[in-house]
């Protein structure tokens, strides 16, 4: 299976971003083949005040349902079925009865949708560099572990801040996980430090392939503060190396999942087999 992170800089404009990612999935599928996308986290609407959040959000339509989504949800749709790949949605905006989520939708090549993933782990820091988040104020957070299969490969999923909290990656790999998908959006200022080390340490624990596709550079807040993601998009095998990775700027990276690697990282350290709940 090839597997393709895609590196994006969007901001508060939804019909930008749709064309922003449009251009590199197309170059991306054009020039490497993958079986399986992935955007990064909050894609389509990054930056701007509540209102623009507000207003970009999109009402799902009922899992399995024909009934057409918002504009994001149906360029991811059709971008599967035109392309015959699958697209992992890094995560939209979605509207909630009573506050919005952070939620990824995944689709087959067919343009049926796979999986629904709500962001559970909300991202209530102050960064090293003083900037306050507070992502409770305006998301809730979604309660159930996903999994779902393509090509014969089970993947989980997750989003950015999910990755400090390794008990969810414990019951992806428990479900049968082999590959873990992480959009993000992190902070610059946490990037530097933790990004690659927490995703290193994650692939090494749970002994899965880790493709995390990441926004980059700068992004204006409603007031037209300047804030910051990391980018650095990439893909890590079972034992920890990273195989693929995106400079600086947007892009993408494409790597190949050799379940054989999986299977022999399992077979010579049979972790879920020797560890201990305490």
């Amino acid at each position: 299976m090839r597997v393709t992170v895609v590196q994006m800089n969007p901001g508060a404009n939804k019909d930008d971003n749709i064309a922003q990612a449009r251009r590199l999935i197309e170059s991306a599928v054009a020039d490497d083949k993958p079986h399986i996308i992935s955007l990064p986290e909050v894609w389509s609407s990054l930056g701007g005040d509540r209102a623009s959040r507000m207003a970009n959000a999109e009402t799902l339509p009922e899992p399995g349902s024909n009934e057409p989504g918002g504009p994001a949800y149906e360029f991811m749709r059709k971008t599967a079925r035109a392309a015959k790949v699958h697209v992992h949605g890094g995560s939209i905006i979605e509207k909630g009865p009573e506050k919005l989520f952070n939620t990824t939708v995944v689709f087959n090549p067919d343009g049926t949708e796979l999986a629904r993933y709500r962001k559970m782990h909300l991202f209530d820091i102050v960064a090293p560099d003083g900037t306050g988040y507070r992502e409770s104020n305006t998301y809730g957070a979604g309660d159930q572990v996903v999994t779902y299969e393509a090509d014969g490969v089970k993947v989980g999923a997750a989003i950015c801040y999910d990755i400090r909290f390794p008990d969810l990656f414990w019951e992806l790999r428990k479900q049968g996980a082999e590959l873990i998908f992480l959009p993000s959006a992190f902070t610059a200022a946490t990037g530097k430090d933790h990004w690659e080390t927490l995703i290193k340490s994650r692939a090494i624990e749970t002994q899965c392939w880790f493709a995390a596709p990441a926004t980059w550079g700068k992004h204006l807040e409603g007031k037209g503060e300047a804030r910051f993601t990391y980018g650095h998009s990439m893909i890590c095998d079972p034992w920890g190396h990273v195989v693929a990775k995106v400079s600086d700027g947007i892009g993408w990276a494409t790597a190949r999942l050799d379940q054989t690697v999986t299977a022999r990282v399992r077979r010579d350290m049979p972790v879920l087999e020797h560890r201990k709940r305490i």
